[in-house]
């Protein structure tokens, strides 16, 4: 992960800690109250991400471009927030604030401009990261926005990692989806391999790249092992999920989204692209997702 000229930003509570890396104001520390790292440490041995902010695309472009108009850009994978330095506006022991603005190397890319805040705050046992786009300009913006935290696999609390798993809030019954090797997606509907709302955490789940939730009905997971400590995440807005690990990697990605790759054989204009919002002129769009670290009943 490029180093940032910033030093990283640490808040917390005597139960939590966070520390954000102001190259793409990606959080790049969790840790329980004994120290413990919840997050994944971005080894580039095996993915240099810990928890990149995917904007203003999720995913990729069918042929690596997108159209708007009669002009055609080009956006990696993810878009280049992640690959930006934020300026830090604000903070104190429990909260920061940073910011990404428009500049001319952005507009060569995508043409809006724009402020993307994003705001961490701890409290108590619980980290929350809400991400704030205005529009600045007199016309619609159109943007996908996601997170990607890649938490420990195994969690640090004597746990087994084969058995770990992801429980949902209610009943996830419809297929799921999948991305081919360009990471598109693909039309074909797999079987959801959920079970009694629980996904058993397993290499062979990610031999195919991420599993993609696109008719979720959860507002939450809990991730961990039967008797040991677990992490909740919450995401009560957002419409996608990707859970995403390379196989014998030692990170699981829980991932809300407001946006999905492009699908196989896509050719329309950016405004139509699945999972692409508008943000009136003079708007702001905002959505949020915390991660809460819950005590075994051991340790309660």
């Amino acid at each position: 992960m490029p180093e940032s000229p910033q030093p990283w930003v640490t808040i917390g509570s005597e139960e939590l800690s966070a520390s954000i890396n102001p190259h793409g104001a990606q959080l790049s520390r969790l840790s329980d109250g004994d120290g413990r790292d919840l997050l994944w440490d971005g080894d580039p041995a095996v993915w240099s991400g810990r928890a990149p902010l995917l904007f203003p695309i999720v995913g990729v472009l069918a042929g690596g471009s997108y159209r708007l108009g009669p002009d055609s850009y080009r956006l990696s994978r993810h878009g280049f927030a992640r690959d930006k330095d934020f300026t830090l506006v604000e903070a104190d022991a429990g909260a920061a604030l940073l910011r990404l603005r428009a500049d001319p190397s952005t507009l060569q890319i995508y043409p809006f401009d724009f402020d993307l805040e994003v705001r961490f705050e701890v409290a108590g046992p619980m980290l929350t990261v809400t991400g704030r786009i205005r529009n600045q300009s007199e016309r619609p913006l159109f943007a996908s926005f996601g997170f990607h935290p890649a938490l420990r696999w195994p969690l640090p609390f004597g746990e087994r990692r084969e058995s770990h798993f992801i429980e949902f809030e209610t009943e996830e019954s419809a297929p799921v989806r999948r991305l081919d090797a360009a990471g598109l997606l693909t039309p074909t509907l797999h079987p959801n391999p959920v079970k009694r709302r629980r996904l058993a955490l397993d290499d062979a789940l990610f031999v195919d790249d991420a599993l993609i939730f696109d008719r979720l009905t959860s507002r939450s997971v809990v991730y961990g092992d039967s008797t040991g400590a677990r992490l909740r995440v919450d995401f009560p807005d957002a419409p996608y999920l990707g859970i995403w690990s390379k196989p014998g990697a030692r990170f699981i990605c829980i991932e809300p989204w407001h946006g999905i790759t492009d699908p196989v054989g896509f050719t329309g204009d950016f405004t139509q692209k699945p999972g692409v919002f508008a943000v009136p002129a003079g708007g702001q769009f905002s959505t949020s997702m915390a991660i809460s670290w819950v005590r075994s009943e051991a340790e309660s």
